[in-house]
């Protein structure tokens, strides 16, 4: 069994904005393996698919990006023994637009979300998948620009990554966080 959790902000005012990446994988694995968000539980929704013969669990929290880790340790506790078949997607303003890395484990990187997770899991020995969502301009409001919409121009390279996100995750259900992170990992080829 696996939990799959993309981190972001419940609402539509949040619907498309940089911090809720995490949820727009979510929504597309949801939407390839035919399954609804139809269960709240946790503080957040759950979908559960099959994929390849094994059952994941899809959740997004809803108790907001600062205080995820609330969702994500009470889902973990009732749904994955092993932190190692936990995944958590998160934005990433230190990488480029469009740009994934996964990691078996590592500190919260000054995520807000992650910080969260670490601090109700108690440990941040848990893999996690960070999209870039492109880095805030200098003496802008980081607030400001994880809580904007990607503009026109962003937009296909945010569908190629959530994407290939997507695919990632596939992977990690089916073969595990090393196969995952030497797909997902490798930078995508410009326009592709």
């Amino acid at each position: 069994m696996k939990l799959i959790v993309g981190l972001g902000n419940p609402g539509p005012q949040y619907r498309n904005t940089r911090h809720n990446v995490g949820f727009l994988v979510v929504e597309e694995l949801a939407r390839r393996w035919g399954v609804a968000f139809d269960q709240e539980k946790h503080g957040a929704l759950l979908a559960r698919a099959q994929h390849r013969g094994s059952v994941v669990w899809l959740l997004k929290p809803l108790t907001f990006m600062n205080r995820s880790g609330i969702a994500v340790a009470g889902a973990a506790r009732n749904r994955v023994p092993d932190l190692g078949d936990l995944l958590v997607i998160v934005d990433d303003v230190n990488l480029p637009l469009g740009q994934l890395r996964m990691r078996e484990k590592g500190s919260a990187g000054g995520h807000n979300g992650l910080k969260s997770c670490i601090e109700h899991l108690g440990t941040q020995e848990f893999p996690r998948l960070r999209i870039g969502v492109g880095e805030n301009e200098a003496g802008s409001d980081l607030t400001d620009h994880v809580l904007g919409t990607f503009c026109p121009q962003e937009r296909p390279a945010v569908e190629r990554s959530v994407e290939r996100a997507a695919n990632g995750v596939a992977l990690f259900v089916e073969s595990g966080v090393h196969s995952a992170m030497n797909e997902v990992n490798t930078k995508p080829v410009p326009g592709a």
